[in-house]
């Protein structure tokens, strides 16, 4: 079984600079990642699944439309022969709360997802994914404070914060 942590994505700064053709916000923001957040677990196997628990669960949701499950067939498009498996979401972020709980899960199972098949983090597959699945998800891959800008598809350096 694999592991990893969600943590809540936290804009320590964020200038909303106009909005762009595609209906989406231009803005420069400072992002950082929590301590706390959800817990993700893979257990690698053929067919795709989704299990929610946690005190925030029910808002969740485990249903098709839960980003977990958009990230992996996101990822599953662009790996042939991608292996797949059995995703537990321990959720105590709260939902639509502006902490990015949803894109931070869906990065998870993408990290999860390389891991259990010997992907590189730095395999464009997975950044193409992550932006197939949600703006904030691109930022939430690799969870370490950075400057963001565009509509979450310009992700500066890692910062020393």
């Amino acid at each position: 079984m694999l592991v990893t942590r969600a943590p809540a994505k936290i804009n320590l700064t964020l200038h909303i600079l106009g909005r762009r053709a595609d209906g989406y916000h231009e803005l420069e923001s400072l992002v950082a990642f929590s301590g706390g957040g959800d817990l993700l677990r893979l257990e690698p196997g053929a067919e795709l699944t989704l299990a929610v628990d946690g005190p925030t669960a029910a808002a969740a949701g485990d249903g098709a439309d839960n980003l977990v499950l958009r990230a992996a067939r996101q990822l599953a498009e662009r790996v042939p022969g991608l292996r797949l498996g059995a995703f537990r979401l321990t959720k105590r972020l709260p939902v639509a709360a502006g902490v990015g709980g949803g894109s931070s899960d869906a990065a998870a199972a993408l990290r999860l997802l390389a891991r259990a098949n010997n992907l590189s983090p730095d395999d464009p597959r997975l950044l193409d994914a992550a932006r197939a699945t949600g703006s904030d998800v691109p930022v939430c891959l690799d969870p370490r404070a950075r400057f963001m800008r565009g509509a979450g598809e310009e992700i500066g350096e890692r910062l020393g914060l």
